[in-house]
């Protein structure tokens, strides 16, 4: 019985060696390489964003991050103060960082240091402390793009704007390598590729960085010098729908976000919505033109400068008394537009707001960004009429209101709007007709030349656009204290390039009026764009008429 148990046994024992080594050999692999080998991941390179002429707006930078292990750290008390000193905390802050981690085998000591600051600190060779090497995002033109760019977290995750719309194109696949260390811990092998680094893709957005700057710089007067609550302005290209410029205030820096104020960090271009006020008068105008009842010449009596809807009242600033439909947009006359939409309809009126982009996105790709509201009902009183016809009832984000204008520009053509930089122009879709959008070009740059739009003339070039001021609602209904000054515009008339909408909100100096707020705002901005782009002037006859024409003060609108 004896013989046969240690037969037995042998041969199990054989059984089981043959097992290990041959038919099941990755047990003792595993086992091993659990006491041998270690990975480690190595980071993505995150991928730069560049402006359309290859200047970097965001980047990523090597840094390092110290983290260790408590246990060791607890084994070497005497060189904590030498630590503390090398990380630049307190002893005391340090020892309670190790204590209360105490059970645990990683914790950071400090992330993102520079690889200069980082070395000093690993030359002391304190047992426990190792590096991460990371990347950290900069962002080289810092407030003037911050909101359009925005940010990302400490692990390099897009928390805002382009950073978070377009994260899983940037981001990239981290790679992972693997060496072999002996029972000690001391490095017995060097390491070796498991998995190539990914790296992010580049992205090249649509703006101009100097056209950005200045137009930053502007705003950033504007806003100081009215004293306002925030600003806005968005510039687009005519031609081929690209955004050459998004700028806001107040701004705040990305590269250090130490006690940033939420509000802040709003693209208020995108996100904001405010009702349009006078500037929407264009397109009510092109729906009665389209309607064939009306024409550039059609008179419209405003007499005498009231009008009772319903229960009340509609009013202009004067009494214009006889006006022709170009003059109801020179003078802003609201009894004007309020006759012609009353005259072709309310759907008439809404199917042209729907046409140039109100009340749906641009599909820009901008996180958060607001489709703004365009009312539909089955019922519509005579004052809802009224009032959506100029403006109120309704809410736009300055980025649909240059949209707007920029079919205008474009001779009814819409193209999508887009952040990112276009190869080949889009086609577009023809949404007016190429004669009345021609007209009410036209009819823009009296708003300009004789109107409340006069401080927004350009020297060398004929300019078109429209003031809009705008009484903001509060608890009570729509206050006599807090306004809207808002221009939007194209540029040059005759062959147009640019659409830009400029938003002053809340103005307390200075007037409050959107000819006085933000049509000199237009006049700079447009002036210093169209020669970065090298659009030709006018000649000179007409430049010199212009020039002779800018010293009168006109309506403020």
């Amino acid at each position: 019985m004896l013989q046969c148990v240690l037969v037995i046994v042998a041969i199990t024992i054989a059984y089981r060696i043959i097992d290990l080594q041959l038919i099941d050999r990755h047990f003792l692999q595993n086992e091993g390489n659990k006491r041998s080998v270690r990975y480690e991941t190595v980071p993505a390179h995150r991928g730069v964003i560049f402006d359309r002429n290859g200047k970097p707006l965001a980047v990523s930078t090597p840094v390092i991050t110290l983290w260790a292990d408590p246990s060791e750290l607890l084994q070497a008390k005497t060189r904590w103060a030498e630590l503390a000193t090398a990380l630049g905390i307190s002893e005391k802050m340090l020892a309670r960082l190790i204590s209360d981690n105490r059970g645990k085998d990683f914790i950071y000591l400090k992330r993102h240091m520079t690889p200069e600051k980082g070395a000093k600190v690993l030359a002391l060779k304190i047992p426990g402390v190792n590096k991460i090497e990371e990347h950290r995002r900069y962002y080289p033109a810092g407030e003037v793009t911050a909101h359009l760019v925005g940010f990302t977290d400490v692990d390099e995750k897009g928390q805002e704007g382009i950073e978070l719309g377009y994260n899983d194109w940037l981001e990239g696949v981290p790679g992972k390598i693997r060496f072999l260390k002996d029972r000690r811990g001391r490095l017995a092998k060097q390491a070796e590729l498991v998995k190539s680094v990914e790296p992010g893709k580049e992205l090249m957005l649509s703006i101009d960085l100097s056209i950005q700057y200045m137009a930053y710089r502007e705003l950033q007067k504007a806003v100081d010098k009215h004293k306002a609550k925030a600003g806005s302005l968005v510039m687009i290209d005519v031609q081929t729908g690209e955004i050459l410029a998004m700028v806001n205030q107040p701004a705040y820096n990305p590269n250090n976000r130490a006690g940033m104020a939420a509000f802040r960090v709003r693209n208020r271009v995108v996100t904001d919505v405010l009702e349009p006020g006078s500037t929407l008068k264009p397109f009510t105008v092109m729906a009665a033109l389209e309607s064939g009842r009306y024409t550039k010449e059609t008179p419209i009596n405003t007499h005498p400068g009231y009008m009772r809807v319903g229960r009340n009242l509609v009013k202009d600033i004067l009494n214009y008394g006889q006006l022709t439909v170009t003059s109801v947009l020179t003078k802003s006359s609201n009894i004007g537009v309020t006759k012609m939409a009353m005259d072709v309809g309310i759907d008439s009126v809404l199917d042209t707001f729907r046409r140039v982009g109100f009340g749906q996105i641009t599909g820009i790709g901008f996180p958060g960004e607001s489709a703004g509201y365009l009312p539909f009902r089955d019922r519509w009183s005579d004052i809802e009429v009224a009032t959506l016809s100029f403006g109120y009832g309704l809410t736009v984000t300055p980025l649909q209101l240059a949209q707007a204008y920029a079919v205008l520009g474009a001779k009814g053509v819409m193209r999508p709007v887009s952040l990112i930089k276009r190869d080949v122009p889009p086609k577009g879709i023809r949404v007016f007709d190429e004669q009345i959008s021609t007209d009410v070009l036209e009819m823009l740059s009296t708003v300009v030349d004789n109107g409340s739009g006069q401080r927004a003339k350009v020297p060398a070039y004929r300019v078109g656009g429209k003031t809009g001021t705008v009484r903001k609602v509060g608890a009570s209904g729509y206050q006599d204290d807090r306004h809207v000054g808002i221009f939007a515009g194209v540029a040059p008339i005759d062959n147009p390039r640019l659409a830009t909408v400029i938003v002053i909100d809340e103005p307390t100096e200075g007037g409050y009026y959107g000819g006085l707020t933000a049509a000199p705002v237009f006049s700079r901005v447009n002036a210093n764009a169209l020669r970065m782009l090298s659009v030709a002037p006018q000649q000179k006859e007409v430049l010199t008429a212009e020039r002779e024409n800018d010293s009168s003060e006109g309506d403020p609108g």
